[in-house]
């Protein structure tokens, strides 16, 4: 086996050995019940309410999608728990050593709109439950300010930490939000008076061609909410102890952790409907209209660890490796964390928060039309064109088999720009708007079918020889 190219490779990106196969069939329940259990999952689910939902649409509609999502997800995860691989140095399968970057920046940027996104809603949680302690601190954006940088710092003190940091903060977080999904749930029934009135908020969809016109995007948005998650999967499955592990874990994990917690959120919506005469989506305001300290701090206090939990494990891991993936001597996983933070202060979280339009419409639906095509090149690539077997040892070489020309695989680009320029166009064109509600499908099946039939016409790359893992001498 030949030495490594330490252009291509530090000690984050390296195949993971033995002793790091630590990861069993509880921690990838529980890293999805963690990162499930948040705030822009209620928000999800409420924001279906608000958009003219009934509960059982809105349940119907995130079922489905997560199910939809759970497919792509769990083919990614094959090669990570197969080779140890991260996400990044797996696209260079597909996309070769250097077009590797392209594909995974897309990933990383959105990553960082997540991570400010995050951040900002711990930030909003510690102003509201400092309003409802202190009343006169109500309307003072300094104070909101100050928030919003303290829960953004208290992040990066755990990127500082490592993974491993990681694997423990979820383990903690699951059954933990768990507990408070539930105490929360059984709270607003009590307020409401029964179940019965909790979910009695009607559908205001008086036709079936009005229920589909929102239906379909949001089910695009339903996708698109772990589109990201389909994509860098390998950066975990890359610990598990077994294939089994983590491809059990995941399929009992994340439809039924999404289910359980989008129902919190509808019913708690529907609720909201009843007691004040509207649905409030942001699960922070309506804690902080109940004037009551402790029930604010406890509520608070869940939002904090299911924020912290979710920014850390969905939106810190895989933009940490992308970025170390563009210059492996110089960029670790902590300084890409580092990058990943301020990059997400810069792109401005309060506005993709500002309406449920603006987060389901806008931000969901419109990067799925960026990550479906890179979903679907790299499935199409481990599947159809090579059978699952990689040539681990040329993945860290730059005249390895994954070289391409000059390192990029143009077919790939091609199929990429192809993908998302058919999922994207209808933001310009309205008569193909149509195609922009289906952005994910539109992107993964465009790209996929693209790239198997350039590639086929070009010889295929056979590995040479098998590798499990990557000599660093």
């Amino acid at each position: 086996m030949s030495s490594i190219d330490p252009s291509l490779s530090n000690r984050d990106l390296r195949p993971t050995g033995p002793q790091q196969r630590t990861w069993g069939f509880y921690n990838y329940t529980a890293l999805w019940f963690s990162m499930c259990m948040e705030i822009t999952t209620y928000r999800l689910a409420s924001g279906l309410i608000a958009n003219g939902m009934d509960w059982k649409q809105a349940l119907g509609t995130v079922l489905l999608g997560n199910l939809i999502v759970l497919v792509p997800l769990l083919l990614n995860a094959h090669a990570g728990a197969k080779y140890g691989i991260p996400f990044p140095v797996f696209l260079r399968a597909s996309f070769g050593v250097r077009g590797a970057n392209i594909a995974a920046l897309l990933r990383a940027v959105v990553a960082c709109g997540w991570f400010g996104i995050q951040s900002w809603i711990g930030g909003s949680a510690i102003d509201a439950m400092l309003i409802v302690i202190w009343p006169g601190a109500a309307g003072n954006r300094g104070i909101l300010w100050a928030c919003f940088l303290g829960f953004w710092l208290l992040n990066m003190v755990v990127v500082w930490r490592g993974v491993e940091s990681i694997r423990r903060l979820q383990a903690f977080g699951a059954p933990f939000m768990f507990v408070m999904a539930a105490a929360l749930l059984i709270w607003v029934r009590v307020k409401a008076g029964s179940f019965g009135a909790m979910l009695s908020t009607p559908s205001r969809f008086h036709s079936t061609h009005e229920f589909l016109a929102v239906f379909f995007p949001s089910l695009t948005a339903m996708v698109g909410y772990w589109a990201t998650l389909a994509l860098n999967i390998p950066d975990f499955t890359r610990y598990s102890k077994s294939q089994s592990a983590q491809s059990w874990g995941q399929a009992f994990g994340l439809p039924v952790a999404m289910v359980l917690y989008t129902f919190l959120g509808i019913a708690v919506t529907s609720a909201s409907a009843v007691l004040f005469g509207k649905p409030i989506w942001d699960p922070v305001q309506l804690i902080g209209m109940f004037r009551q300290p402790l029930v604010a701090f406890v509520a608070m206090v869940a939002v904090l660890v299911a924020t912290l939990n979710v920014n850390i494990g969905a939106n810190v891991v895989s933009p940490s490796n992308d970025f170390s993936n563009l210059y492996p001597r110089l960029i670790s996983f902590r300084t890409g964390g580092l990058i990943t933070g301020f990059l997400g202060l810069a792109m401005c979280p309060w506005k993709l928060l500002a309406t449920p339009d603006s987060y389901i419409f806008g931000w969901l639906v419109g990067y799925s039309g960026l990550l479906g095509p890179v979903a679907g090149i790299m499935v199409c690539d481990y599947f159809f064109i090579r059978g699952t077997e990689l040539d681990v040892n040329s993945l860290y070489h730059r005249e390895g088999a994954y070289h391409y020309t000059k390192g990029v695989n143009p077919r790939a680009l091609i199929a990429l720009a192809l993908g998302v320029g058919l999922a994207l166009v209808g933001v310009w064109l309205p008569g193909l708007h149509f195609l922009y509600d289906y952005a994910w499908f539109v992107g993964f099946f465009t790209a996929g079918a693209t790239y198997v039939a350039m590639m086929k016409f070009a010889a295929p790359v056979v590995p040479e020889e098998r590798w499990s893992v990557v000599s660093d001498q």
